[in-house]
C-alpha cells in the first residue's frame, strides 16, 4: 500500500482485552514505535467464557487506553470489535501484519502455533512477535480479573486511563 509515495505499514493487535493491561499498553506502544497505523481488535474468542466485561465495555476500556496512548504517538491507532477470524479482521482492516505479545515460552509457543494457523488462512499475512517487559511479563488479563473480583484494582496493573472505567462497570 502507498501513501502520499510512502509504504503504508498496517498491524492489528487481536486479543479479547478483558480487561487491557499494563502488559497490552506496553505491546501496543512497541507497535506504534514500529508501524504507520495500529488496530487493536477485541476478537470474540469462542474457547475463553471466563468473560468479566461484554465486548462493548472492553471496546470502551480498551479505547480509554488507546486514548493515553494517542497522547504520545504520531500513528493512526484504533480501537474496534470484530466476530470473525483474526486473519478476516486484517484482511478487512488491511493489515499486513498480526502483532502477538508474548509473556513466557509458553505463551510463544501458543502464538506460534496460532502463528501458523493465521499463514495457512492468509499467507500474505505475517506475524510479529514482540516479548513483553520482564518488568510486567507476570500481568495479564486472568491476573487482573482476580484482582478486580477482591477489590484489590492495583492501577500499575492496569492500562493508564482505565482504572475508573473498570471500577465504574464492575460493581461488586
Amino acid at each position: 500500500r502507498q501513501f502520499g509515495g510512502f509504504n503504508m505499514r498496517r498491524c492489528i493487535i487481536p486479543g479479547s482485552f478483558d480487561p487491557v493491561t499494563a502488559g497490552h499498553t506496553s505491546i501496543i506502544r512497541t507497535a506504534c514505535d514500529m508501524f504507520d497505523e495500529v488496530h487493536t481488535v477485541i476478537v470474540t474468542n469462542a474457547e475463553k467464557h471466563s468473560s468479566m466485561f461484554t465486548p462493548e465495555e472492553r471496546l470502551s476500556i480498551l479505547n480509554a487506553a488507546c486514548e493515553a496512548i494517542r497522547a504520545d504517538v504520531t500513528v493512526n491507532l484504533s480501537a474496534e470489535i470484530f466476530e470473525g477470524l483474526t486473519t478476516e479482521a486484517a484482511r478487512a482492516l488491511g493489515a499486513e501484519y498480526i502483532v502477538r505479545g508474548v509473556r513466557s515460552t509458553a505463551d510463544f509457543q501458543y502464538e506460534y502455533e496460532l502463528s501458523q494457523i493465521s499463514r495457512r488462512l492468509a499467507p500474505e499475512i505475517r506475524t510479529v512477535f514482540i516479548p513483553a517487559n520482564a518488568e510486567i511479563a507476570h500481568i495479564s488479563s486472568t491476573y487482573v480479573r482476580e484482582l478486580i473480583r477482591y477489590g484489590l484494582l492495583n492501577s500499575t496493573d492496569l492500562a493508564p486511563g482505565t482504572a475508573e472505567i473498570i471500577r465504574k462497570l464492575y460493581k461488586k
